[in-house]
């Protein structure tokens, strides 16, 4: 197993491309031949991409992994997604120079220990930075999926160019990836970012129960939005069905659905309120929101709205995502191929001292 003691975080403004879809290969770039594994696990599914050192998707591998909990599990897929993707784009497995996947869960980086993760995979303390270095030999590093995709923004999509922004994934539940100065906070406990907890006027102030979602997350989260509009469904309300997604909710708004119209309302507000107050505390000027439920054109559009109540000392922009769900994805590309840089410069520098003793 491979003992690799080292920070992989480079500063996230470095060695940015563009959006998955302008990339290009920046041959001059690449002089060292090699290959890197992104890996984004999700809570009910598992994708990898194969890109070469200049951050360029070769191929992807996908499958899910609803009801799977067993972290070795997840490895032999990641170990079978792998191969799969090595054999059918002629790359030997001599040419993978490191792999760097994300996790729904507060994640110890300096160790590669994921302490928790969402009761769907209901990780404790798994080291999974050794698991990954055990499978495949090489250098390997992880991270939270959400500070992943605030690095994938930063390197190449809406935040781009930008030194201090908060990434807000509004999904199933909702967390947030903060970049302070260019590089990602992570608090002492590794537990930066979890707004899901935060306390917003209209919602409970209650202590959130360990595994429950918080005050938050269980008013403007994706399964919370759906739980709401159960709660306010009326037949004589609304024509549309009382099992939808939030996202169908949000269309239903857009079409004019008046009960649709007033949960998208609270849910800006509360959106709003809650960016509002990161604002005053971190003083960043972009917010980008990503997620299924963040990256809807209706929530965007009303929480901006609410957001012009306020007259703030600075411009506070609002936007969404430019990489949408392969945010995670490319920040764990971004991730590898630092890893990789990372342990070529350690190797060089470890290497010059032997010959100095020469």
């Amino acid at each position: 197993m491979l003992n690799h003691s080292r920070k992989t975080s480079s500063t996230m403004q470095e060695q940015k491309t563009g959006s998955p879809e302008a990339m290009q290969p920046d041959r001059s770039a690449n002089s060292h031949a090699g290959y890197v594994i992104g890996v984004d696990i999700g809570g009910t599914n598992l994708r990898l991409a194969l890109a070469d050192m200049a951050g360029v998707i070769l191929d992807r591998w996908s499958s899910s992994i609803a009801g799977i909990r067993s972290a070795d599990a997840v490895i032999d897929l990641i170990r079978n997604g792998t191969e799969s993707l090595l054999q059918q784009n002629s790359v030997p497995k001599s040419s993978l120079q490191a792999i760097a996947a994300g996790a729904p869960g507060i994640t110890d980086v300096d160790k590669g220990v994921v302490i928790a993760t969402s009761y769907l995979l209901g990780w404790r303390d798994v080291p999974l930075q050794d698991l990954l270095e055990a499978a495949f030999d090489v250098p390997a590093a992880v991270d939270n999926d959400v500070n992943l995709a605030a690095l994938g923004e930063s390197w190449a999509g809406a935040a781009k160019g930008t030194r201090d922004f908060v990434f807000l994934a509004i999904g199933t539940g909702i967390g947030a990836g903060i970049v302070l100065n260019g590089q990602p906070f992570r608090g002492m406990g590794w537990a930066a970012g979890e707004i899901g907890y935060m306390l917003v006027p209209g919602a409970s102030d209650e202590p959130a129960e360990r595994g429950k979602p918080g005050a938050l997350e269980s008013i403007i989260g994706g399964e919370g939005i759906k739980t709401q509009w159960q709660h306010l469904w009326r037949q004589e309300s609304t024509t549309l069905p009382r099992e939808l997604t939030a996202t169908e909710i949000f269309d239903g708004a857009l079409a004019g659905d008046p009960l649709a119209q007033t949960l998208l309302d609270q849910t800006a507000r509360m959106l709003a309120d809650a960016i509002y107050n990161m604002s005053l505390v971190l003083n960043c000027p972009l917010f980008v929101l990503g997620g299924g439920v963040g990256m809807h054109a209706a929530l965007g559009d009303a929480t901006r709205h609410h957001m012009e109540r306020w007259n703030l000392r600075a411009q506070l922009q609002v936007t969404r995502s430019v990489l949408g769900p392969d945010a995670q994805l490319m920040g764990a590309i971004r991730l590898a191929l630092d890893t990789a840089n990372s342990d070529r410069t350690l190797t060089v520098s470890a290497q010059r001292d032997k010959e100095s003793f020469r």
